[in-house]
């Protein structure tokens, strides 16, 4: 292609590198997206033709306890989630950078991310099993009050958060163990002359160069938490006393269930707008396109 600059030319490959990838992300994403928007206008049971209802489910949605209930418990999720699994993958990826590179340990603390949701709910779920479950066993071992946790209503959602932190704070850890190997060593050289404190070069050089990786790190984790779904489906199924019917939760009821796809449609485009909105906002304010590394 003698008439095509390098540039173009540059610009063509990788358009074309990416093709694939654009292919299966309209297939998959973008075509059920623009179906879920349509279907949200209709009335829909999954048996017969769907019939437009206009706004109505928007209006029903914006009325219905358990809808707001659900954001709710979702949001309640996220609290008890992301603060305490961002942190403990900052810490082993900050350590792994300090102590080890090992290749074992940095596939151990990855491992459990790299196993089925659904085998990690399991096994879980008969550990945590308030009778016959080996953590009952060691609490009464250490003298202590065995608990029903998945069981109990207080305890359900906290169960299934720490579930779901032991499950995803390696692969936390493995993204800032990336963004980490990216600062150079000689301000951390240059900064050690100058008697600057490991707490200090950890706030002033590490966090602020781990910007990027943070808003990465955060979009994704809190909108992976609002979409929870398997690990409550195979632990609790919402319960008990539908103390973890999160909103996707709710929204799987409300499509396969109940038969209402169009509501659950409605539900799932709001839901979409509200991640959206957050991802948006996340990123102005953490200013995700800018580097602090000049």
């Amino acid at each position: 292609m003698p008439f095509m600059s390098r540039k173009m030319k540059n610009s063509l490959f990788g358009y074309l590198f990416i093709f694939p990838a654009l292919i299966g992300f309209l297939l998959f994403y973008a075509w059920p997206a623009g179906r879920a928007v349509g279907i949200s206008f209709t009335d829909w049971n999954l048996l017969s033709e769907p019939y437009y209802v206009g706004l109505d489910n928007y209006v029903d949605m914006l009325e219905d306890d358990q809808f707001w209930n659900g954001l709710k418990l979702s949001a309640y999720y996220v609290l008890l989630n992301i603060p305490l699994q961002v942190m403990l993958g900052l810490f082993l990826a900050v350590a792994m950078d300090r102590l080890t590179k090992s290749l074992f340990v940095k596939a151990a603390i990855l491992l459990p991310y790299l196993l089925s949701n659904v085998l990690v709910a399991l096994v879980w779920l008969w550990m945590l099993d308030p009778i016959l479950g080996i953590v009952n066993s060691l609490v009464s071992f250490f003298g202590l009050t065995p608990q029903a946790y998945l069981g109990d209503p207080d305890q359900a959602l906290v169960s299934v958060a720490a579930i779901n932190i032991w499950r995803h704070m390696g692969l936390c850890a493995m993204l800032f163990l990336a963004g980490l190997q990216t600062i150079p060593k000689y301000l951390y050289e240059s900064a050690s002359l100058e008697g600057v404190t490991e707490f200090q070069m950890f706030r002033k050089i590490t966090l602020p160069l781990l910007r990027p990786v943070m808003v990465f790190v955060l979009v994704t984790s809190v909108t992976g938490s609002f979409q929870i779904f398997d690990t409550i489906a195979v632990t609790t199924a919402g319960g008990p006393l539908d103390s973890t019917r999160v909103i996707v939760y709710y929204i799987v009821q409300n499509a396969f269930s109940f038969y209402k796809m169009g509501y659950a449609s409605a539900m799932s485009v709001t839901l979409c707008m509200i991640m959206l909105a957050y991802t948006l906002l996340q990123m102005h304010i953490m200013r995700a396109s800018e580097s602090d590394l000049n």
